[in-house]
């Protein structure tokens, strides 16, 4: 009976060396995982941010043909810069994203008065039928630094017929 308590007695101690142990392994284990959590959660909004302004840009294309039509090829103003309003539920992104379209026209003769550009020199304007057309830079950045802590910019060009 003596050894057994003996025995016993040697092991309590180790024991405690066992449990303080595993108490570091898990509190390494939960640095890690918060860690991980803060990282995957700035790649996410970074990725839904990005993803936005590629939408954006498209919109913006269509808002850049639509305000073209209805103000006639060559008569409409070189830039168009606006924030979108985006009303859901109540919150507004006027102050998040930055859209600013350069417009192009391409015409066997200038425009005057907006940029034009007559047989560009990767247009090669040769028949009436390819005449009239509108090459756009659209640019989506993001202005406000409290959302993000890198600047996000999308660009895009696009070749449209009028």
């Amino acid at each position: 009976m003596q050894r057994k308590n003996y025995l016993l007695r040697k092991r309590t101690g180790f024991a405690m060396i066992m449990a303080i142990g595993v108490i570091l392994v898990v509190a390494t284990i939960m640095a890690l995982s918060l860690a991980m959590t803060a990282e995957t959660t700035k790649k996410t909004t970074d990725l839904y941010l990005y993803e936005q302004a590629v939408l954006l840009s498209q919109s913006a294309a269509e808002y850049a043909l639509l305000r073209i039509s209805q103000d006639g090829a060559c008569i409409h103003a070189n830039d168009l810069n606006f924030t979108p309003d985006l009303n859901s539920n109540g919150v507004t992104t006027d102050d998040i994203y930055d859209i600013n379209i350069t417009i192009y026209y391409i015409y066997t003769t200038p425009c005057t008065g907006v940029n034009a550009i007559a047989n560009y020199p990767g247009f090669n304007l040769t028949t009436p039928e390819q005449n009239g057309s509108v090459l756009m830079d659209i640019t989506v950045s993001i202005n406000n630094t409290t959302v993000t802590s890198e600047p996000i910019t999308f660009f895009r060009r696009s070749i449209q017929k009028l």
